[in-house]
């Protein structure tokens, strides 16, 4: 079972994906991709290991790459988050930038084989109506492309808003 929790900065989707991570049950792990850069990912980081104190997840530090990871049959994972993993994929070193969502799909769907749940936290960075350079458009077309996909492959989409969860029928 894919799941895809969508949402703004700061609308409450991390929350909601480990309240439904828990209720799922099973083996709890959490594939944590943010690349601890500096003082402000690094409270981030923390914030989000505090939150997750006390609820039974196993945290996986990893940042590229997450096909390889082992995981078990009866395993609830917790990917956090699409928009954190496509920048280490399509920033890295030695990218391949025009394949950089094909690779992360094929992961994903490697991943889905291998445990009970996967719960794939994602970021909405559309709606700003900012103007960036042509990297970060290209980078944002990626995630868009990635969103979409894993949006078709998945068995349900959630969109988080001010805390709440909204299913979106496909």
């Amino acid at each position: 079972m894919i799941r895809l929790i969508y949402g703004g900065s700061g609308s409450g989707k991390s929350e909601y994906a480990e309240t439904l991570a828990v209720k799922e049950g099973g083996e709890l792990k959490y594939i944590a991709t943010m690349i601890p850069w500096g003082e402000e990912t690094e409270e981030k980081i923390k914030k989000h290991r505090r939150a997750r104190i006390g609820k039974g997840f196993e945290t996986i530090e990893c940042y590229r790459d997450i096909g390889r990871l082992e995981l078990n049959e009866n395993d609830t994972v917790l990917l956090e988050c699409m928009s954190n993993l496509t920048a280490n994929e399509f920033f890295g070193d030695g990218a391949d930038r025009e394949k950089t969502a094909e690779k992360i799909v094929k992961d994903i769907k490697m991943i889905s084989e291998k445990c009970a749940v996967l719960i794939i936290v994602s970021n909405n960075i559309f709606d700003d109506g900012t103007e960036y350079d042509k990297d970060t458009l290209e980078y944002m077309k990626c995630l868009a492309e990635i969103n979409t996909r894993i949006a078709e492959m998945a068995d349900d989409v959630t969109e988080v808003v001010c805390g709440i969860g909204v299913k979106i029928c496909r």
